[in-house]
Order: C-alpha cells, then structure tokens, then sequence
C-alpha cells in the first residue's frame, strides 16, 4: 500500500492506496470505525486487491492523520472523504464502512449526488432520527464525561470486551487503542459519538440509492447495534447477514466469512 496525506488547514489526513492500481478494476473505499485505524481492514485488503483497486484511511483525529482540530463534525469527515476520492479520481467506488465508517457513508451520501456503486456496513446503525430515542442521543453527547471516570487500563478492558472475540481482533484493535493517551482517547471517542448524535438530530432523510448490505458480528455486544440493524433491516429492506462468532469489528473477528459475504454482494453489483 502506498502512503499519501491529504493536506488541509484542519489537520492532515493519511490514506493509503494499493500499488498497482488499474483502470480496468473497479474501486473499494474502507472506513474504519471511531478509535480505530486502518489496519482494521488488512484482512479485507489482503483478499480484495487483486480484483479490486482499495483505499483505506485513517480518519480525521485517528491514527496517523493527528493533529486534527477535535471541533469536526460527521460532515465534515465526509467532505474530506469527497475531496479525496475525487483527488484520487476515483468513480463509481464501493464504500465499506464498519461502525463510524458507516456514519460516515450516511453523511456522504445525503451530501454528495456523485453516484456509488454500492454500499457495505459493518457493525453500525442508520442515522434517520426516527429509530431513536432522546435519551440515546443524550447518551451519545456524554460518552466523554462516562469514559473519563474509568481508570485507563479497566477502560482499554471494556472497550474490548463485546467489540472483539477473537484473538487476532482483539490484538488489532488493542493497538490501536494503546496508541492514544487515555485523555486523546476519551475525547475522540466523545467527540465522535456527539457528531453521531448531532448527524441524527438534523433529521435529515440520509436517502440511500445504491445497493447496501448490512453485516453484523452474532456477538455485538456494542450498545444497541444488534437490534438496530435488526430494526434497520426490517424498516428500510436491506439485506442483514449476521456474522457468527464475531463481535463489533466482525471484519477482524470471522474476517473469511465477511469477505465472502461482501464477495458475493460485489458479484451481484
């Protein structure tokens, strides 16, 4: 994968691009969710790379891609997201997104009409308000204050447990996790589940046009995920494929599964 920075008054982005893209193969956008980095998706790269052109970032505040100013919002990661795929000329991609990556998506995709060849979402939730309660959304806004009174180490403890059920997920994540201060690590978090809650707040339609596929880990034990995708998948109509022995990073816990659950999806496309 080749290494590039998206520049901005902001903060700079680091994304990563396979090698040997080709005109002739269509492209796959990888999302990783709140706190993680991209090597969430090494498993999805490895498989998809020989059929597919693959982009993967670490998002605005994560990873490589601080300093970022922590005032962002779930629109504005998406707009750095468009400003790459179109400095990358990419067209028509596939966009995976697992947890916040799929926000993300969400975002994109009530803001930009450029069309998407389709969608995958991995352990996340709609943003249409009509699923939520207000004490959810009064939840998502305190989530800093919540993590901030957990001592670091039973804090890192928890925020595997229920997110990962495998060995391999679990060191994946875990290293992203000890990468941050456990002060970066509150605020981050925080701020991303507030621009969740705003993202919702806006009641906007968050309309998607493209064809979508929900995945989710059997073992979610991430807030109300499991039964929001159930409740997603019934309301709007999407095909929901739960993911066994897996938990909230189901790409990293049962990733054989996942890749050809999103395999035979892409064929269909």
């Amino acid at each position: 994968m080749k290494e590039k920075i998206y520049e901005s008054e902001r903060g700079n982005v680091h994304y990563w691009v396979t090698n040997d893209n080709s005109n002739d193969m269509p492209w796959i956008v990888f999302l990783p969710g709140l706190t993680a980095g991209h090597n969430l998706f090494d498993k999805q790269i490895e498989y998809f790379r020989t059929k597919y052109n693959c982009l993967v970032w670490d998002a605005p505040a994560h990873g490589k891609s601080r300093p970022y100013a922590m005032d962002f919002t779930l629109d504005e990661v998406a707009k750095v997201l468009h400003e790459i795929i179109q400095l990358e000329q990419i067209e028509m991609p596939v966009i995976i997104g697992q947890s916040y990556g799929a926000y993300v998506t969400q975002a994109y995709l009530s803001l930009y009409s450029e069309p998407i060849r389709g969608f995958v979402s991995i352990d996340s939730c709609p943003l249409q308000k009509k699923y939520y309660s207000k004490w959810i959304l009064w939840w998502l806004k305190h989530t800093e204050g919540m993590y901030r009174s957990i001592p670091w180490k039973l804090l890192i403890k928890w925020s595997l447990v229920g997110l990962v059920t495998s060995s391999y997920g679990r060191q994946n994540y875990k290293n992203d996790i000890e990468a941050y201060q456990k002060k970066y690590f509150c605020k981050l978090a925080g701020r991303g589940f507030y621009t969740v809650a705003e993202a919702i707040e806006l009641d906007r339609p968050y309309p998607i046009s493209c064809p979508i596929l929900l995945l989710c880990g059997e073992k979610d034990a991430a807030g109300f995920t499991k039964s929001y995708n159930k409740k997603w998948s019934k309301g709007e109509g999407y095909q929901l494929i739960m993911v066994p022995n897996a938990g909230h990073n189901s790409n990293a816990d049962n990733p054989d599964f996942v890749n050809s659950a999103i395999d035979t999806f892409l064929q269909k496309l």
